[in-house]
């Protein structure tokens, strides 16, 4: 095995938030931070979070768990060329692949919402998603329904 394999396929640690301790927090505020910005990413989340806690008086962190969760999709379509036209294949996905994609889909629900700022946005979608709603949770279905419609192709995986 060769030096360069060996760093590929190592899968990189994210670091946890300094105040819920979880990695979670750490990879949405990643996601969230523009231009650098971390420390305002981090404000925001955390505000989101507290609005949450005012909001439903539970623990933020299992909201947001169980938001991520209900957006992490099963399944997704994977492109192959197979003689000369292209296939929509459709691939299982683990639970630790996924939530690379809720995340993303999550943030952009968040930003597409209307409302006065980014902490008002964001606590609302979270709160959406952890009840199964919002547009984040739609994004899933459509992936969920695409890979259904295009079942006929798997044997090309």
């Amino acid at each position: 095995m060769s030096h360069r394999s060996s760093i590929v396929n190592k899968k990189r640690d994210t670091e946890s938030d300094p105040i819920y301790r979880n990695r979670l927090v750490n990879m949405l505020v990643d996601c969230t931070m523009r231009d650098g910005k971390k420390y305002l990413a981090y404000r925001i989340l955390y505000r989101a979070m507290k609005r949450i806690r005012q909001k439903t008086n539970k623990n933020p962190l299992s909201i947001l768990r169980q938001a991520i969760r209900g957006v992490t999709p099963d399944v997704a379509t994977e492109s192959r060329r197979v003689g000369g036209s292209t296939y929509r294949i459709p691939v299982e996905v683990t639970p630790a692949e996924g939530k690379a994609p809720a995340i993303r889909w999550s943030l952009i629900a968040c930003r597409k919402r209307p409302g006065r700022n980014m902490v008002l946005r964001s606590s609302d979608e979270l709160m959406d998603a952890a009840r199964n709603s919002g547009s984040a949770v739609r994004k899933k279905e459509e992936i969920h329904k695409m890979a259904e419609a295009n079942k006929a192709f798997a044997h090309f995986r």
